[in-house]
């Protein structure tokens, strides 16, 4: 039997799913029998692959980078997975909708700043209106909340999902913990 590939991706969010994919510590020795790491901020490849089994996304989508980056992860991947309540429901970047983009700007280029308060020219991504969750802008096909969700509900879904079954992870996570 051939191996699965897998891929992980942080959009805006902490990388706090990513540290809790990283505390499956012994177990990702298991997931790594089942399925190549092809594509992650944990590893050094710089483009998508022309298509992977599994990619799991953190983060909300808050910039035209990541609306284009979700869009050609979705056209190369069979199971996209939402991980955490930042990809699931938006969540902390979320918390910026209330206000609009050039109030921002203001707020964290201008009236914080200490020193040459200007908003950055070069290397910044244009920001969309409001922060929004995957689903969103791509079909997800599965859900794991949890801010972040635990080491063991990621496990659980990765060897579900791995060995051709659909995670029901009804009992192992919720929004917010």
């Amino acid at each position: 039997m051939s191996k699965k590939t897998l891929a992980t991706v942080w959009l805006d969010g902490c990388s706090g799913c990513h540290m809790s994919f990283l505390d499956l510590d012994e177990r990702l020795v298991g997931i790594l029998d089942k399925a190549d790491l092809v594509y992650s901020p944990l590893v050094d490849i710089k483009k998508f692959p022309d298509m992977v089994d599994i990619a799991l996304i953190e983060g909300a989508v808050s910039s035209n980078e990541d609306q284009e980056k979700v869009r050609n992860i979705r056209r190369h991947t069979r199971c996209l997975v939402s991980l955490g309540d930042c990809a699931v429901n938006s969540n902390v970047p979320g918390m910026r909708n209330y206000f609009k983009v050039e109030e921002l700007f203001n707020r964290g280029y201008f009236e914080n700043a200490t020193r040459n308060p200007r908003v950055p020219d070069v290397g910044l991504p244009q920001l969309l209106k409001r922060a929004c969750p995957v689903h969103e802008v791509v079909q997800v096909d599965f859900f794991i909340p949890g801010c972040p969700p635990s080491a063991d509900a990621i496990h659980f879904v990765l060897n579900e999902l791995l060995d051709d079954r659909i995670p029901d992870i009804s009992q192992l996570t919720r929004f917010g913990a």
